[in-house]
């Protein structure tokens, strides 16, 4: 489980096809303090780590996680946020956040506005996923709070901090996020409609 709270920015060193999965060697501050085994959260996505060779460690994406998120779209050079799992004893800083994206959103449009940005963002509701005002959302595995909540779509704002720790300072309108929806709100989605 994880917080949606981001400790570092990672930068993938190589990307590398095997078969239908990819392969991704990572840089990262947080490395020497990582094991093998240990789950990370990568843009959102809970990957296990396999290999750790100095400042770099690496990780496997198989083909489903590949089709609904956005990391088969990462290549050498691109920032990815990092989060470690929660420990049984630490502080709940963000939102319960699983690891496990539940679809893909857009980003169309970002605006500054005198030291925070608003980040606009579609996404396809008939897959049943809903954001609710003031609820939670994960995207590309950090923790924010849902405003302007629509049909198919919602907006964020990033403080300077997270702007400044996250890969939200690469975020284009266009670019394609890792959206999961708050666990809370997928149970009472699935227990209204039936």
């Amino acid at each position: 489980m994880f917080t949606g709270i981001i400790e570092s920015i990672g930068r993938i060193v190589q990307k590398t096809q095997e078969g239908t999965n990819v392969t991704f060697d990572v840089w990262s501050e947080l490395t020497h303090e990582l094991k093998v085994d240990q789950s990370v959260s990568h843009n959102g996505v809970c990957l296990t780590v396999t290999d750790i060779q100095n400042d770099t460690y690496r990780v496997t994406a198989v083909e489903e996680t590949l089709l609904k998120t956005n990391l088969g779209a990462l290549e050498a050079g691109s920032l990815v946020n990092l989060e470690r799992c929660m420990p049984a004893n630490g502080r709940f800083d963000g939102h319960i956040v699983q690891g496990h994206v539940d679809q893909t959103g857009r980003c169309t449009q970002v605006q500054e506005r005198e030291g925070s940005w608003l980040y606009d963002f579609w996404y396809d509701s008939s897959i049943g996923n809903i954001t609710v005002e003031k609820g939670s959302i994960c995207i590309n595995g950090v923790s924010l709070t849902v405003f302007n909540s629509q049909p198919d779509g919602f907006r964020v704002t990033i403080i300077p901090y997270t702007y400044s720790h996250t890969n939200f300072q690469d975020l284009q309108p266009g670019d394609l996020v890792n959206l999961e929806f708050d666990i809370l709100g997928k149970y009472v989605q699935r227990i209204m409609s039936r």
